[in-house]
């Protein structure tokens, strides 16, 4: 499939703000890089996801002052030697050890013969992108283009979370939808994804469950995303990876109230952002209305995604409409909390414990719903907007409960029915 173009005559000022085109190509040290050219097609199929294994971090990045590091051991002390030197902050180096001592016992628990060799080469490309990052502070725009050359941040991103990931009992939903987005995306059509959201990895998550189906989806979707993942240590090169629309969220707006006409300025920035970007047509965007991940039940422990906020999903569709090009909403649902679950509660602080496992995990997208098709018998606008958050949340819970029957109770894609239909594409 040919990437989807632009909407008729862009004018320069778009353009600008375009990701260049490219592709992936293999240096003369074997490292995967991206080269410009003059047309840009995505490949045909996207990289194989292997049902076991994955890419070492070494074969997608640079060399690295860390990549010396030959065993566990030298690692933890290039780490603490940091510290010494006063180059890394106390508090992020114990964060660091913590996260390696847990991303090692998750990988391990896939059973690949190379997991020790993987959890290294991850754990160091990971070290060493913090380590940078403390040196010079990255600073996220209100619109931030992935970072794909010199250094690779979406395959750092995508090799880290991809032996988390257990592609034997791992689904997708409707696979032939995302092929029907990306005709309409094709056509210069806009598109938006409604979601819960699970875990921090959820970007990489989608984008690793459709990177062999839907590669230029994978690479090109817009995720609207909060403050704490462009802003805790651990968490910014993943999110330089990404393409992002960058907010305060609702539940930390006031987090400090010195700081909330600050947020509230920038989000008014990041929307101006967003409503360019809709204006030029062939976006895909990702958002949360519940305004942060689910939770469990505090009296049951089961996990739920979290209720919309009907003015969100309404501010959502109110800019898709008013951007003049034609747009289309999904209702999409994760299932994907036991490789990287939140914390118990909302924490005001930034550098939370990462508890990671490997697991399977599922995406499941369902038929566009229309605003009109809703809302056609109900004339008050409060109720209308209500009704159409709740059409969408509606579908996303039906959707999980379908992932968490294939997945947790073992049925695998016997838990299709009608309206969902559950497959494995990169089998």
């Amino acid at each position: 499939m040919q990437a989807p173009p632009l909407a008729s005559s862009p004018s320069p000022a778009w353009t600008a703000i375009l990701p260049a085109p490219a592709r992936l190509c293999c240096s003369r040290r074997g490292a995967l890089r991206f080269e410009a050219k003059a047309a840009w097609r995505p490949a045909a199929r996207g990289p194989r996801v292997p049902a076991k294994g994955a890419v070492l971090a070494s074969e997608v990045v640079g060399p690295s002052p860390l990549l010396d590091a030959r065993n566990e051991q030298e690692l933890i002390l290039h780490i603490r030697k940091e510290v010494e030197k006063g180059k890394l902050p106390a508090d992020v180096a114990a964060n660091l050890e913590e996260l390696y001592y847990n991303y090692k016992d998750a990988v391990m628990q896939s059973r690949d013969p190379n997991a020790h060799d993987i959890v290294l080469s991850n754990m160091v490309a990971l070290f060493d992108c913090v380590l940078l990052d403390v040196e010079n502070p990255f600073t996220f725009p209100p619109y931030h283009k992935a970072v794909r050359e010199p250094f690779d941040y979406y395959m750092f991103g995508q090799n880290y979370i991809r032996p988390l990931v257990d592609y034997r009992n791992s689904y997708v939903g409707n696979i032939s939808i995302f092929q029907d987005m990306e005709q309409k995306l094709q056509q210069g059509h806009n598109v938006v994804l409604m979601s819960n959201h699970q875990t921090e990895a959820d970007p990489a998550i989608i984008a690793l469950l459709l990177e062999r189906s839907n590669p230029w989806i994978s690479e090109n979707i817009v995720y609207v995303a909060g403050d704490r993942v462009v802003t805790d240590p651990l968490c910014k090169p993943f999110s330089m990876g990404r393409n992002l629309i960058c907010v305060y969220s609702k539940k930390h707006m006031n987090d400090f109230p010195e700081l909330v006409d600050m947020k509230r300025r920038a989000n008014t920035r990041s929307l101006k952002e967003m409503a360019l970007l809709l204006r030029g047509g062939s976006q895909i965007i990702w958002i949360a209305p519940s305004g942060g991940r689910d939770r469990p039940d505090p009296l049951t422990g089961e996990w739920h995604p979290a209720p919309f906020d009907a003015s969100a999903v309404d501010n959502m569709r109110r800019l898709l409409e008013h951007s003049g090009v034609p747009g289309h909403i999904y209702p999409l649902s994760l299932l994907c909390y036991e490789v990287m679950p939140p914390p118990q509660k909302v924490e005001k602080e930034i550098g939370e414990q990462r508890v990671i496992s490997f697991h399977g995990v599922g995406l499941s997208v369902t038929e566009e719903i229309k605003y009109s098709d809703i809302t056609v018998h109900t004339q008050n606008v409060d109720e209308c907007r209500e009704k159409f958050s709740e059409s969408l949340y509606n579908s996303v819970v039906d959707q999980y409960n379908a992932l968490k029957s294939a997945i947790f109770r073992g049925r695998g894609a016997d838990s299709s029915d009608s309206a969902i239909s559950l497959s494995q594409p990169w089998r």
